[in-house]
């Protein structure tokens, strides 16, 4: 079995969203996992699909206050929090229905998943670890990233991503902070991941990130029991992927909860 380990692009929140849900849904061949890194082209928040929009905007503003209405803002087929992509790593992964992984729980996948990530980050001298059962961030990481005007996200840190630290994220241990989280959708088709690496919790290490996009992918690939392959981009339907953009950027799918 193979890995397949798509091209790197760069598109609006809208696509970007509307993408890794047509790997999920639509990809070519269904029974291999399928790996992607893509960037944003212009600053971007994404938030979970379960989040009610009134908090995104209030903690948006408290964020990034008058310049909150420059970034694009768009709702995630998956769960989780608020995740700012200003300044992260970006990538989805996809496991088929019926995977030994994707029928693993969802902790147990979240495991294996940063697992492979922290010994990619590792590899370059990063003090990652996975947040292991029990532990709790030092009390300063709450706050780590709020400004003194916006001390109230403290409060709201379980809506957004890399204000705390979750079961099996990565951490940076000597700092305590996140450096790297993920959200799940599962359906009939099998299990899409979108994960991020927080590059300012990297505490100065300096990164090569296209040797960690391989790293990561090898060590994906050997806990998937597959080898690791580059594969040419999909041919989705342009007519599905245009509406599905137009869909996840329209106000109704924004602020529907």
């Amino acid at each position: 079995m193979s890995l397949h380990i798509l091209p790197n692009r760069v598109g609006g929140a809208a696509e970007n969203m509307a993408v890794d849900f047509l790997l999920l849904q639509r990809y070519p061949d269904a029974r291999v996992p399928r790996f992607r890194h893509y960037e944003w082209r212009r600053p971007a928040f994404t938030f979970g699909y379960a989040q009610k929009i009134s908090f995104v905007r209030e903690q948006l503003s408290l964020i990034a206050g008058e310049s909150a209405g420059e970034l694009e803002l768009c709702r995630r087929p998956t769960g989780g929090g608020m995740v700012d992509h200003r300044d992260d790593w970006t990538y989805a992964l996809v496991i088929p229905r019926g995977h030994a992984l994707e029928e693993l729980r969802a902790t147990g996948s979240y495991r294996v998943v940063h697992e492979a990530l922290v010994e990619a980050l590792r590899a370059q001298g990063v003090a990652a670890r996975t947040k292991p059962t029990g532990a709790e961030p030092p009390a300063e990481e709450a706050s780590s990233r709020v400004s003194t005007a916006a001390k109230p996200l403290a409060a709201a840190a379980a809506g957004i991503c890399f204000e705390r630290a979750e079961l099996y994220d990565v951490v940076n241990e000597q700092s305590g902070r996140k450096l790297a989280g993920a959200a799940q959708k599962r359906n009939k088709h099998g299990l899409l991941f979108q994960g991020s690496v927080w590059r300012p919790a990297l505490g100065g290490a300096t990164v090569d990130w296209e040797r960690l996009q391989e790293n990561f992918a090898s060590r994906l690939a050997s806990a998937l029991g597959a080898e690791p392959g580059a594969v040419p981009w999909p041919e989705f339907n342009e007519d599905e992927l245009m509406g599905l953009t137009e869909q996840y950027a329209s106000p109704e799918w924004l602020s529907f909860r």
